[in-house]
């Protein structure tokens, strides 16, 4: 049985039995309803040949009915199996309390919170299984109220969208929206989005924030807001302050440390990644240490690094991606195709995540690796027909060096693939990459893929 659709909401009862009704992938077919237009949060009944099922209409794109059970659990019910649909009772829409106007001080650092959506400005509507965003100064004071005593919040929304959603525009319009803010007088900014590509847009702004005067901290929640698990406050609250009481004016990352409230680590843009699907402590940094750790209690900032830029009177220059700008990013594995390396042809560029030290499979060694011959002429293809081909390490952790053996060798003499003795992880390099492409030659950007432009290379890797 298929369980797609199906979601637990803040409840930790049994999973119930819902039979065949429950919603499966197969042939469906469209259903009537036998009232109109319904509204997120109606009591409505919905009977099948062999059951009925009562619940809260929650909308939902796809051909299935979706509702909300007593017990919290939402389901979808295959619309051919549903024979009829009834109301019960029309949801009656709560008035928002208004919320108080806030009285800030003048006199405290100014922090501007800008929001591309994402959990953590976010809560439940637990009756509609909807999520409701809070976005305005006033809102996110009553949600993090500790933030009113550390600076003057200006806050608002410049997008809102799912993280996977984001492109080099949007990037774009976030410097643009920062630069703003430095021009309104902001002496930090914070950029809130979802988490899944979170350390996509840390390397973005790295780069296209060049001479930046104050610090840009980009900052994620795990968990919404008004759970009792979530992170959101401690990552807000800890990025406010570390911002107010230090001399950091780079891009970076500010999230949880661990799985405990009590410390977030304030991580370099071009050197951290999402390492877990859904723990708090889920960017890691990669191959250096932390900038710095701030406790959220003591507000304490401990510092690891002294080679961050500091606060100056540096006028912000605009570096921004294409957006036309064909990039790709692809991940070596056994079995591979000529044809999976051919689809680039036309692309700007092709950051390839190599196996071990920067592999490739393009050794003929038997009848059963004819098709590796094919790979190696489609990279020599792809470089004569001016992609720049690219190679970062897979394995995330170490450096790459294509000196060690002769088919890296290879693919660097005759493929023309750079990168050798780059430690980038694979994100960063796909976005150096494809911001070097946007901003310089093809010829220069070779040249300056291997040079460390913003903490993205390392000269020695540091212990763990």
């Amino acid at each position: 049985m298929s369980f797609l659709g199906f979601r637990l909401m803040a409840r930790s009862c049994p999973m119930p039995d819902f039979g065949q009704d429950f919603y499966t992938d197969s042939h469906l077919i469209k259903s009537i309803m036998t009232f109109d237009n319904p509204s997120p949060g109606d009591l409505i009944e919905v009977k099948t040949k062999d059951r009925s099922f009562k619940g809260n209409y929650v909308p939902q794109e796809g051909d299935a009915i979706f509702l909300k059970l007593a017990s919290g659990y939402n389901i979808g019910i295959d619309k051919k199996r549903i024979e009829s649909i009834s109301m019960i009772e029309k949801h009656e829409k709560k008035q928002e309390k208004e919320t108080p106007a806030v009285e800030q001080k003048d006199d405290l650092p100014k922090i501007s919170i800008l929001h591309t959506g994402g959990t953590i400005a976010s809560k439940v509507d637990y009756a509609t299984g909807g999520v409701v965003a809070r976005f305005t100064p006033e809102e996110l004071i009553e949600m993090f109220p500790e933030i009113q005593g550390i600076a003057k919040i200006s806050s608002r929304l410049i997008s809102n969208m799912w993280s996977e959603d984001m492109r080099f525009s949007h990037y774009n319009t976030i410097a643009e929206e920062i630069a703003k803010e430095i021009a309104a007088g902001a002496t930090g900014v914070i950029v809130t989005q979802g988490t899944d590509t979170l350390h996509y847009t840390a390397a973005a702004l790295s780069f296209v924030l060049d001479q930046l005067p104050i610090p840009v901290l980009i900052v994620g929640a795990q968990r919404s807001s008004d759970r009792g698990s979530s992170d959101a406050a401690v990552n807000v609250i800890t990025a406010v302050s570390f911002m107010t009481q230090s001399d950091f004016s780079e891009v970076a990352v500010c999230m949880h440390k661990s799985m405990d409230d009590d410390t977030c680590y304030i991580l370099p843009g071009t050197r951290c990644r999402k390492m877990h699907t859904s723990r708090r402590d889920t960017f890691k940094p990669i191959g250096v240490m932390p900038f710095a750790e701030v406790d959220f209690t003591s507000k304490n900032i401990k510092f690891f690094r002294t080679d961050y830029k500091k606060r100056s009177d540096d006028k912000l220059n605009i570096m921004p991606f294409k957006e036309d700008v064909k990039t790709a990013l692809l991940k070596v594995h056994t079995n591979m195709h000529a044809f999976q390396f051919e689809m680039f042809k036309g692309f700007d560029g092709l950051v390839i995540e190599g196996t071990g030290l920067g592999q490739a499979p393009v050794n003929v060694i038997d009848d059963k690796t004819e098709e590796h011959g094919k790979i190696f002429d489609a990279l020599k293809s792809l470089n004569n027909g001016g992609t720049v081909l690219a190679m970062a390490p897979q394995t995330i952790y170490g450096r790459i060096s294509m000196n060690v053996y002769a088919p890296a060798r290879r693919l660097k003499d005759e493929c023309g693939i750079i990168g050798d003795g780059c430690d980038m992880p694979p994100e960063t390099a796909f976005i150096k990459l494809s911001w070097l492409l946007s901003n310089y030659s093809k010829d220069e950007a070779r040249e300056l893929y291997a040079k460390d432009l913003r903490g993205e290379l390392t000269n020695r890797t540091e212990p763990e």
